[in-house]
């Protein structure tokens, strides 16, 4: 996701500004489906999550996820007790039970080809609710065992609303659904929560240049590779 070369201080031009509000309740449906979720994770994944407690349990937090696996916006989940929101791929909503079900679950689409200003205006507004944010920074699904070309997204995000960045290694999952496969695997899978990151330091002027921003990408680069390599030595897959 692309993004300005420098962040500014909010005010009445700011993307956070709209009528939209955003649906902090536990609503039935939600309930419902984030058990569910949980409970097949559990018994199909034996899914196990470290460091739980390094979420924050109240304020805006982006959580960002390695992402190796359609699986994963589903184990993700598990990292909180709190509501979850998730920025995910415009093309999921082809599918109109599938839609149903990502809306019902807190996500919103986002067009992965250019900056979608909706959706940042979106997930800003997710975070300056105080709710959660699930942001793959990866921006797709990537294979293999490296980290890299981190999108801003997250760095962006976090600089406008004061936010900080929870990295997540997500290890197994790939060997649980790898691309191209639609049924998932009865296989173990492990996440391990980093500490959390904080925002870009603003300057005098309250701006945060784009330097501040690739300086925290390249630390959740080297923070996600180090708990990715961990979850995945957990499980013997990745």
């Amino acid at each position: 996701m692309a993004v300005s070369d420098t962040t500014g201080p909010r005010d009445a031009e700011s993307p956070s500004v709209g009528d939209a509000e955003v649906d902090t309740s536990f609503t039935p449906i939600y309930r419902f489906l984030r058990a569910l979720v949980h409970g097949l994770n559990r018994l199909l994944f034996r899914t196990k999550v470290e460091g739980m407690e390094r979420v924050p349990s109240e304020g805006p937090v982006i959580i960002a996820p390695v992402h190796r696996s359609g699986i994963d916006f589903f184990v993700a989940s598990e990292v909180t007790r709190r509501k979850l929101h998730y920025m995910a791929k415009d093309n999921l909503w082809k599918r109109p039970l599938l839609g149903r079900f990502l809306q019902s679950v807190g996500a919103f689409p986002v067009h992965r080809q250019a900056a979608d200003r909706e959706a940042l205006r979106l997930a800003q507004r997710v975070l300056d609710a105080g709710e959660v944010l699930v942001l793959f920074p990866e921006g797709e699904r990537r294979a293999g065992p490296v980290v890299q070309d981190l999108h801003q997204g997250v760095a962006f995000l976090s600089a406008r609303t004061g936010a900080p960045v929870i990295p997540v290694g997500i290890g197994g999952s790939a060997s649980v659904m790898p691309k191209g496969t639609k049924i998932p695997r009865p296989r173990r899978i492990h996440l391990v929560v980093g500490e959390p990151i904080a925002a870009p330091v603003r300057t005098a002027s309250g701006r945060v240049p784009r330097s501040h921003l690739h300086t925290m990408t390249e630390e959740l680069t080297e923070t996600i590779q180090e708990l990715y390599d961990r979850s995945v030595a957990s499980t013997g897959r990745y």
